[in-house]
């Protein structure tokens, strides 16, 4: 009996096929495990995460790891993806110019001007002045209430600012309804005295003087000197629920550009590109230059200092000085980021143009070797560092039922997404690129402003519904699902994942059409591009027409909406396109493994 285990290490996962070699030359396949990849790829800290997978392999297999004959690793740690997103400006506001932000309970509706003035100096209020009231939360909702409803006949009070979350239940209890902004948590620096601007949105619609410099000119009687000055205030505050504006004369309100910097690209001779030209400039540039061998950014700058850092990064992983390290290709991608808005009163946010890079860095050392080292001396079993990942796949892909040659895949993996042909002969054309799901999460984490990577990558994985009664949610296609048994109550009125039979809720507060929106866009920008520059590379005379079929294997492919939209894309080309099928049993999941166990038969 000879057990021999196929292991691919990933980005994300690491995968383990075991298989019984037969006196017949024929593999019996036993079992297979995946588990998380310890550490980053290609490095020695993944020797804990392949030990783990192939402990369950084996004991699934009803074996210890000690009577596996041969481990086969695969070939591809020497390639790194990392990503990095770079902002092209930022808007800078000083002396408390703005407020503007999405409360969950503002109040009233509509636009309102006065003089700002605190709820303690109330009483000094002077009559047939206009005044926007503001209240730090040490008042209770009772309180300021009874007191804009005892002085609303004297003065006149035309809006509020409130730094508690109490818009409701003050308006609820006011004789004359009002404009009421909540939670702006640095209530003591809106400066008193100033002339201001406040606005409510009508509900599920945005603001629309405050986000229009002419309405804001309108509301606070600017020169046209200063409506010049109040165009990134108008813009940060689009798709705002409510805003307040605040005239200061002496403010300081700027765009300014950020040293987003120069990509140096070098191949046959150096090609240099501005990043604020955007993605597709970038992308157009990399395609002409040929062969590249190095890529580098401008120093002190945004992308100089990125991709000085993932160098730095993977030199000090894989024990090499760092100008052994080259980046050999990126992934550029156009995206809005928000930026934090400097100067304004809470937390407000303002979305900036943005390009979003994944790049992929290549070693002089091959760093699986020591992995195969280590893994021998703690296991006590041969390790042998066997196929490229693209040529294993394409053998794994091969077991897919109603496959034949020529045939090519495509690998979609965390950090990179890898394309093979093998043609009728069995020469193989292969290629491994930057950019997969690793950039797809970072962008809808980045459009959405999450805090979290975890519920970025969720967002990534599952579908979306909002739960709109204890008995039914609306999925995100518009379809109406009942349940005979109440859910929980903890998840009424929130969007929710649907991960199988669990949901996971939501808490961010956006909307159920936006989520959706960022999630499919992000994954057209990585994956429908990315795939066809892969494909095109292994395609006969870089014709995708002359690739008759395609089969998509790795993590990606289990996704429940990229595989639609690869066939969609790949119809105008007559290609045949679906998910593997691997071993008939395994789906898009454990190519890589399955084809260095079946590539031992020969002999490689």
């Amino acid at each position: 009996m000879r057990l021999i285990a196929g292991v691919d290490i990933g980005n994300s996962t690491t995968e383990v096929c075991v298989g019984e070699a037969a006196g017949d030359g024929r593999i019996r396949f036993l079992s297979e495990a995946s588990r998380r990849t310890t550490g980053t790829k290609g490095t020695e800290a993944n020797v804990h995460g392949i030990k783990a997978a192939l402990d369950d392999a084996m004991s699934r297999a009803g074996y210890p790891v000690s009577d596996l004959e041969l481990i086969r690793i695969n070939e591809a740690a020497p390639v790194i993806g990392d990503t990095a997103m770079e902002t092209i400006t930022q808007t800078v506001i000083t002396e408390s110019s703005m407020i503007g932000h999405n409360p969950s309970t503002p109040a009233g509706a509509g636009q309102a001007v006065g003089y700002l003035i605190s709820l303690e100096h109330l009483m000094q209020g002077q009559q047939g002045t206009p005044y926007i009231v503001t209240a730090s939360a040490k008042h209770g909702y009772e309180e300021v209430a009874g007191e804009i409803n005892r002085l609303q006949g004297v003065l006149q009070i035309e809006g509020m600012i409130l730094q508690a979350d109490e818009a409701v239940l003050v308006e609820n209890r006011l004789n004359k309804k009002i404009p009421i902004l909540d939670e702006v948590r640095e209530i003591g620096m809106v400066p008193e005295g100033k002339l201001a601007a406040i606005e409510v949105a009508l509900p599920g619609q945005p603001v629309r003087m405050l986000s229009n410099p002419y309405g804001i000119a309108t509301l606070l009687e600017l020169t046209p000197e200063e409506t010049q000055t109040v165009i990134p205030i108008a813009k940060s505050l689009i798709g705002k629920q409510s805003a307040v504006v605040i005239k200061t004369p002496h403010g300081n309100v700027q765009e300014n550009k950020l040293p987003a910097g120069k990509l140096f690209i070098k191949s046959d001779r150096r090609h240099v590109i501005d990043i604020d030209e955007g993605a597709d400039r970038i992308m157009e540039l990399l395609k002409t230059a040929g062969a590249v061998t190095d890529i580098d950014g401008e120093p002190d700058t945004n992308v100089g200092n990125m991709l000085s850092g993932i160098k730095k990064g993977m030199a000090k992983v894989s024990h090499e000085p760092e100008k052994e390290i080259r980046i050999t290709d990126i992934l550029a991608v156009d995206t809005l980021a928000p930026v934090e808005v400097g100067g304004a009163l809470a937390g407000e946010t303002c979305m900036e143009k943005a390009v979003g890079i994944a790049a992929m860095v290549k070693t002089q050392k091959l760093p699986m070797q020591q992995i195969a080292s280590r893994l021998s001396q703690e296991l006590g079993v041969a390790v042998k560092v066997a196929g490229v990942e693209a040529v294993m796949a394409s053998l794994g892909a091969l077991t897919t039922p109603g496959t034949k040659l020529p045939l090519a895949i495509l690998d979609m993996g965390g950090g990179s997404t890898d394309a093979a042909l093998i043609d009728e002969n069995g020469s193989i054309r292969m290629t491994h690129q930057a950019g997969a799901g690793e950039l797809v999460t970072m962008l809808i984490g980045t459009e959405l402003g999450l805090s979290e990577r975890a519920v970025a990558e969720q967002i990534k994985r599952y579908p979306l519904a909002k739960v709109e009664s204890l008995y039914h949610i609306r999925m995100e296609n518009g379809l109406m699902r009942f349940f005979e048994e109440a859910v929980d109550p903890r998840y009424f009125g929130h969007v929710v994942l649907l991960a199988g039979d669990e949901m996971i809720r939501i808490d961010e507060g956006i909307p159920m059409e936006k989520i959706a929106a960022v999630r499919r866009e992000a994954k057209r920008k990585v994956f429908m591009p990315n795939a066809m520059r892969a494909l095109s590379k292994v395609a006969p005379g870089g014709e995708l027409r002359r690739i008759p079929n395609v089969v998509l294997v790795g993590g990606c492919a289990e996704d429940f909406e990229i595989p639609e939209m690869l066939m969609e894309s790949l119809a105008d080309y007559q290609i045949v396109c679906g998910r593997g099928n691997i071993r008939k049993t395994q789906g898009p999941r454990n190519a890589v493994a399955t084809g260095l166990v079946l590539s031992h038969l020969g002999g490689n």
